[in-house]
């Protein structure tokens, strides 16, 4: 029972929460989006599931609250379900009754009647709003918190690793790598894992003189900030971390807003290369992680968080900034993730506005239906891709072999 308790407290709460906020958050930028541009809504929901409480509004919302809080919907008035995708052949049934009812004018409050730049705008609202909290989350932290800095000093470096070819020697400061100036090892750490076989220059202070060097990272064991292990980019380096040289950067309002733009920008930059990497056949795809995956992390990020907490006030803090930091990288994630021209998200959407603008009429409704029914097995194959990644590092195929062995 305390196991139970225990996994409920660190696994799935956590993920319920932050699944819950930045679903939400997306769905809330659609609202926003369709109400400043005067569209008729049915329902906003935080919560899926049957309501434990409603409410209508003057405007004619219903607001509810379901009883799963892992996300939300917004429906616009004559939607056939929740995710806005109506079948286009009901389209002109739908205008006939819309005017016999409301008459002509009433079209223009209707989603699915809107102009197409009005359409596409209430439908990129929704990335807008996960990258808008991303940057806002970032910001706060490093105006409130600052930032953490530790010179990329080198430590050690691995006898006949790639660092040790090219020339690293302990005591190098790296000031700069691929072109990007490093002010922090984990800028060289990040860069690094995601460039097995792609020569890196780099740029170290020596003394009192500049180097230039080009390791190529080979595939390693890298633990990650829970001490996992996966198989990634490495050269060979232990940086050196003498808590002298630890510092905190602090920022002004402004300084935090553009370190926070950098940041989100620097998620979505890193994961365009891991896809082209992926697609190109330079990386495995078992990095991908469903919700299970999700819940595994932020479950780990949650104990470990206890264990270096001295008391309770310092470990809900602790698991409150944590749980910020994962809410912001999840939500450039689903922001990205949403903009893909993958007809049932939303840029499949814009994508199809796209092309109702250039051809100067809708796709075809059998068209659209297809691509459709494309863009639901593409999501579903990916939820489902991602799910068996999971399963396989939370070892569940081993334990299942094992019983029948």
């Amino acid at each position: 029972m305390i196991a139970i308790l225990t996994n409920l407290l660190f696994y799935v709460i956590p993920i319920v929460v932050i699944l819950g906020v930045v679903i939400t958050v997306h769905e809330f930028g659609h609202f926003l989006a369709a109400k400043a541009l005067h569209t008729k809504i049915d329902q906003f929901s935080i919560g899926f599931g049957k309501a434990v409480a409603h409410w209508t509004d003057k405007s004619g919302v219903e607001w509810r609250l379901g009883w799963l809080p892992a996300g939300g919907f917004v429906r616009f008035a004559g939607d056939d379900n929740a995710a806005s995708v109506p079948d286009q052949d009901d389209l002109d049934s739908l205008r006939r009754d819309l005017v016999a009812r409301e008459g002509e004018a009433a079209l223009a409050g209707y989603y699915h009647f809107k102009p197409i730049w009005q359409r596409a705008v209430i439908s990129a609202a929704g990335p807008v709003a996960n990258f808008l909290l991303s940057i806002a989350i970032f910001a706060t932290m490093l105006m409130v918190l600052g930032e953490p800095i530790t010179p990329a000093r080198v430590g050690q470096v691995t006898p006949n690793s790639p660092a040790a070819r090219a020339g690293f020697q302990p005591g190098d400061l790296i000031v700069e790598a691929d072109g990007r100036p490093v002010k922090n090892f984990d800028t060289v750490r990040e860069l690094i894992i995601l460039r097995t076989g792609v020569p890196i220059p780099f740029v170290v202070e020596r003394g009192h003189q500049r180097v230039n060097l080009v390791a190529t990272p080979e595939r390693g064991e890298v633990a990650d900030a829970v001490g996992r292990m996966h198989r990634l980019g490495m050269v060979g380096i232990r940086f050196a971390d003498p808590p002298q040289h630890r510092e905190i950067q602090r920022y002004n309002p402004v300084e935090a807003v553009a370190g926070g733009v950098d940041r989100t920008v620097d998620v979505v930059r890193t994961t365009v290369f891991y896809i082209g990497r992926m697609v190109t056949g330079h990386e495995s795809a078992d990095q991908i992680s469903g919700p299970l995956g999700m819940a595994q992390i932020s479950g780990d990020l949650a104990k470990q968080t206890a264990s270096l907490s001295k008391d309770v006030p310092t470990f809900l803090l602790n698991v409150f900034l944590t749980a910020l930091l994962l809410v912001a990288n999840i939500s450039v994630g689903i922001g990205f993730l949403n903009l893909l021209p993958i007809p049932v998200l939303d840029g499949g959407h814009l994508l199809f506005y796209a092309y109702e603008a250039v051809a100067r009429r809708p796709l075809a409704a059998k068209v659209q239906a297809v691509g459709y029914r494309v863009g639901l097995a593409l999501v579903l194959g990916l939820m489902l891709f991602a799910t068996v990644n999971d399963l396989q590092r939370l070892r569940v195929f081993n334990f299942i072999g094992g019983l029948f062995s």
